[in-house]
């Protein structure tokens, strides 16, 4: 992989952790979906509090343990690799959101340690 840098998207879900996609969890069926297609990485972020469209509050509060957070999986890649799968996502995705923005990369480039592992 070489360094990458320069005008980009960024793509991010907004699901709930217990969203399901063929049986398995959605958060990582996307990510699977991500690497089989070639992009350049993906990070799911689990959080402690939040809503949606159905305005239910999910909330990691201790006295009643949530299996349902709010996760929300980012991906910045060039607009031809976003674009490739958002024809997947609008099938795998039946509630949630998905936005897409502009972004810059600054710099974007594997450790060379890792290349010879």
């Amino acid at each position: 992989m070489v360094k990458i840098s320069g005008k980009a998207k960024l793509l991010q879900i907004y699901i709930g952790e217990s969203d399901r996609y063929k049986g398995k969890p959605l958060y990582r069926a996307i990510v699977n979906l991500a690497k089989k297609e070639g992009l350049a990485g993906a990070t799911v972020t689990r959080a402690i509090l939040g809503f949606g469209a159905n305005s239910r509050i999910h909330s990691a509060n201790i006295l009643r343990l949530s299996e349902d957070l709010p996760v929300m999986i980012s991906i910045v890649d060039s607009e031809e690799y976003i674009n490739k799968i958002l024809p997947k996502l609008d099938e795998m995705v039946p509630e949630g959101l998905i936005t897409v923005q502009d972004v810059d990369i600054i710099k974007y480039r594997p450790n060379p340690q890792s290349e010879k592992q």
